[in-house]
């Protein structure tokens, strides 16, 4: 893919130089380089209904807010970038801003568990159908489409089976059935793969992943390629309200900016671990894209950056799985995925025991692995001890 990327102002620069800069120009007042902490609720008026900047009420904008929006819109090359309070928040509020009771979402058979949870104990209680489809399967999405499909919903590379979806070529499906195609890049991160220069309408984030990096702030965001829906999400991010708040909007602006060096190393890291658990006798397959075996790789290749910092592997029983987690100790136990230190966990009763016993249940015997940025001899030391048992 192109490494450069668009700015607002017509410009064309790299990736690194848009984090750094897009939305973040030094503060007028005192020419602080770093964008303030706008930490306020209300502002002062010019006059009744004279508003200063467009600010009225932090809910509706914040300055750092939209700093962080700014930032987002242009690092993923969209029309208009909007921030809220976790990830699950950005879904919400697009799918009621997008969809209607009756309507029909094409989604992942392979994706997050508050994903699944979000449509069968919400939407599908407010009237919202879906059925979960193999991504990878073009055909199988393409039969899916009916009249009342207002969504399909991707995930690539998938949480947490790390499968690949052809964004291009499901784009072409949606819009062809007249429904909109939402990329979830938190996974890949626009640094490595920008889904609306494939095609794709709108792409969510979990900003508290790989843009955050740190592990310390939990956000979404929710980046659009046409402005219109943009105003119809921003009406809809005011009117429900779950916004990221200023200091939550600083955190993860200061992340995006070492976003690109970051993954670098996250990639390097992973790809190192995923050899090396491909020749571990205890472990039974690993799944990760940069394998030339990987059934997605090529088309991976062709659309990201790197194959990212995300590796899962299968042992040869759920107890296996669950003992490899126990045993490492630089990879912390714990959920969450992107942040700079490397996390292990157990999908099945972890992050996706929302999903047991439905089409989306993950085999018990997984384990996922977030690839942080340590030296990677180190990571794979751990790996080798906490896999000796087995």
């Amino acid at each position: 893919m192109d490494n450069d990327v668009h700015r607002g102002s017509g410009s064309r620069h790299g990736f690194d130089t848009v984090a750094i800069h897009a939305g973040q120009e030094p503060d007028p007042a005192t020419g602080a380089v770093v964008p303030p902490i706008y930490q306020v609720s209300t502002y002062k008026q010019d006059g009744v209904g004279g508003l200063r900047g467009g600010y009225e009420y932090s809910r509706s904008a914040n300055p750092t807010r939209t700093s962080l929006e700014v930032c987002l819109a242009e690092t993923e090359g969209g029309a208009r970038g909007l921030a809220f309070a976790s990830g699950l928040a950005a879904e919400d509020a697009l799918l009621r801003t997008v969809c209607r009771p009756g309507d029909h979402v094409v989604i992942p058979n392979d994706a997050y568990g508050g994903t699944y949870r979000l449509f069968a104990k919400v939407g599908e209680p407010w009237g919202l159908s879906f059925d979960p489809v193999p991504l990878a399967d073009v055909a199988a999405v393409r039969a899916a489409m009916r009249p009342d499909t207002r969504i399909v919903w991707v995930e690539t590379p998938t949480n947490p089976l790390l499968a690949i979806a052809d964004i291009a070529a499901l784009a072409a499906v949606a819009h062809d059935a007249g429904a909109l195609l939402v990329v979830d890049n938190t996974f890949a991160s626009p640094y490595l793969q920008r889904p609306l220069d494939l095609g794709a309408d709108v792409v969510v984030h979990s900003t508290t992943k790989y843009i955050g990096g740190h592990s310390d702030v939990v956000g979404g965001a929710l980046i659009v390629a046409d402005g219109g829906l943009g105003d119809r999400l921003a009406f809809h991010q005011n009117a429900m309200g779950a916004v990221a708040g200023p200091f939550d909007a600083w955190l993860t602006l200061r992340g995006i900016k070492t976003l690109g060096v970051r993954m670098d190393r996250h990639c390097a890291n992973a790809e190192k671990v995923a050899e090396m658990l491909g020749r571990h006798r205890a472990v039974r397959q690993v799944l990760y894209p940069g394998l030339p075996d990987h059934p997605g790789h090529e088309i991976a290749a062709k659309q990201m950056r790197a194959f990212g910092g995300m590796v899962s592997f299968r042992m040869e029983s759920e107890e296996d799985a669950v003992g490899v987690c126990e045993r490492t100790r630089l990879f912390t136990l714990g959920e969450s995925l992107g942040g700079v230190e490397s996390l292990i966990e157990h999908p099945g009763r972890m992050t996706h025991a929302s999903a047991a016993g439905s089409p989306l249940e993950v085999p018990g015997d997984l384990v996922r692995l977030s690839v942080g940025i340590e030296d990677a001899d180190d990571l794979i030391r751990d790996l080798e001890v906490a896999l000796e048992p087995f």
